[in-house]
């Protein structure tokens, strides 16, 4: 079973390289929106590719609102 911080780690890898960002310019607590810059859209495209790669479903209720990466964590893992 994976830990948050594992999770974490996963979600901020995968975001460095589909967004073709250095792992290093991102951190947990960063917006999605703005450090990625990338739009409604495009967060729609990472989210699906997080729940893809995790295997898991994520309600509109859960993530609404959520911008920043360890909240994304915490909601995967709540899931896992």
């Amino acid at each position: 079973m994976r830990t948050q911080e594992q999770t974490l780690e996963e979600i901020l890898n995968l975001a460095s390289n589909h967004f073709k960002v250095s792992r290093e310019e991102i951190s947990p607590d960063d917006d999605f929106f703005k450090k990625l810059g990338i739009n409604s859209l495009q967060a729609l495209e990472l989210l699906t590719r997080l729940e893809n790669h995790f295997s898991v479903e994520l309600p509109d209720y859960e993530i609404q609102g959520v911008t920043d990466f360890r909240t994304l964590a915490e909601r995967i893992q709540s899931r896992l």
